[in-house]
């Protein structure tokens, strides 16, 4: 039994009622109608059959509907799975036949009510993983692991404060945005801007008009916003942080960003079984190319090698994590669930320095075994995004008559950009040991990419051409 977090949001109303919640094109809602919304959510939930324990799933974009259906859901003592609006008929299907929700809600009307928050007897929120390989898996969080979550993402990850103004432009049926868009600003009493969709040209705008001081965003959507041809004309006068996640940031992106804004951008890593637990903090102002950063406030990391043994500073192995914003386990997945409770095996390899700082170096099961040789993708990965035309780059194993597995990557080019695969071979032929460079590279237009913006290696063709 547990605070519900809905109930920490009520409290905020309470101490700033008149202040800017919610702002979105064409409306904005304060504290006080923001948590009478909710409450008329709540009630809507329960005329239409849903209570205390009950699994609801949600599949609304980034607007008032969603938030008001998250809020109404968790004060009414269920638990709430939101669903990404983009998903096709089938795939949504997929995951209400899977978890069986007792409501499915896409639709909402704005109505007021008081309805104060039960307790938090039942797990918060189900997030389902992206299922890119396979069938996707519900996390299990509770309003404790929500809590903790949202104060570091409010604390010392962002240092949010009543001053600050977040733009929600992220999926907030995600983690990443769920949170660090939308929950952690409501929590510090901040003002969240909700956006619909990303266009690089609208959030510009928008950052301006709205004087936006914080940007959470992922690293395809910096990339575009600095590629824009509206990005030197803009005011980004009002920001003072920006944030990545859900998909690694390169260091070249970060700085780029930071030399043409003046402000930096803070990279982490996270998850959806534990929200953000390595992350760079606003009040500290290190980073490191090659690092993701440190273990927040709370969390523990170990390295480990294939039998479990703990690894020493500077040496390679798997990263396992232990936080207290866990998930309690899988959605009706005994197995799984034993597999990760405890220390979490993330399955990426890693280093961690003296000082704490947590370098990823590839994951464990993506690693290519060439003629005998591992050779570990994102640091051919590396090698590639240092090309001066190079955007993206994923590389991973082909099969091999007598080596077993090929290295194959796949890139794409900076706008204006122009180069051959053979001179990315070359570049990489100079740079690397000759086990490890590709043999293969293909130019294409983009990569395969979840809906946070992760690449999906497993939609890239791997037979050998």
């Amino acid at each position: 039994m547990s605070e519900n977090f809905a109930a920490l949001l009520e409290a905020v109303a309470r101490r700033r009622p008149h202040a800017p919640a919610l702002v979105w094109d064409g409306g904005a809602w304060s504290f006080r109608q923001t948590d009478h919304f909710a409450g008329g959510a709540a009630r809507a939930l329960v005329h239409r059959g849903a209570r205390a324990g009950d699994l609801i799933a949600i599949a609304l974009g980034n607007g008032w509907p969603f938030v008001v259906a998250l809020l109404g859901g968790l004060r009414l003592g269920a638990t709430v799975m939101p669903l990404n609006p983009l998903l096709s008929a089938a795939e949504r299907d997929t995951v209400v036949r899977r978890f069986a929700p007792a409501l499915l809600i896409d639709a909402m009307t704005a109505e007021e009510a008081d309805w104060a928050a039960v307790t938090g007897e039942a797990p918060a929120l189900v997030l389902h993983t992206s299922g890119s390989t396979g069938e996707p898996k519900g996390s299990v969080l509770s309003h404790r692991a929500l809590r903790v979550a949202n104060e570091s993402w409010a604390g010392p990850v962002l240092a949010l404060s009543e001053a600050d103004t977040v733009l929600a432009v992220l999926p907030l049926a995600h983690s990443f945005g769920l949170n660090g868009a939308l929950l952690a600003p409501l929590l510090a009493g901040a003002r969240v801007c909700l956006m619909e969709r990303f266009d690089p040209e609208a959030v510009l705008e928008t950052i301006a008009r709205h004087r936006v001081t914080v940007l959470p965003a992922v690293a395809t959507m910096f990339r575009r916003l600095l590629d824009s041809p509206a990005f030197a004309g803009a005011d980004l006068s009002s920001l003072r942080l920006a944030a990545s996640g859900a998909a690694p940031c390169p260091w070249e992106l970060a700085e780029e960003w930071r030399r043409r804004t003046g402000v930096r951008l803070l990279r982490g890593y996270g998850m959806t079984e534990l929200f953000r637990p390595i992350s760079y903090l606003a009040g500290d102002p290190r980073d490191l190319p090659d690092a993701i950063g440190r273990p927040v406030p709370g969390v523990e990391v170990r390295l480990v090698d294939d039998g479990g043994t703990a690894l020493g500073a500077g040496e390679t192995g798997e990263l396992w994590i232990k936080s207290p914003a866990a998930l309690d386990g899988y959605l009706g997945a005994p197995e799984a669930t034993r597999a990760v409770l405890g220390w979490f095996k993330t399955g990426d390899l890693a280093t961690l320095s003296s000082d704490g700082f947590v370098r990823i170096v590839g994951r464990k099961k993506d690693l290519i075994l060439r003629g005998g040789y591992s050779v570990v993708p994102g640091e051919v990965e590396a090698v590639l995004l240092a090309h001066p035309a190079v955007a993206e780059a994923a590389v991973v194993a082909t099969p091999h008559p007598e080596l077993g597995e090929e290295i194959a990557a796949f890139v794409t080019l900076r706008p204006s950009a122009t180069v051959g695969a053979d001179v990315l071979i070359a570049h990489c032929r100079r740079r690397l040991a000759a086990f490890k460079y590709p043999r293969r590279v293909t130019i294409v237009a983009e990569l395969p990419r979840s809906a946070t913006g992760k690449i999906l290696k497993s939609r890239l063709p791997t037979e050998s051409a």
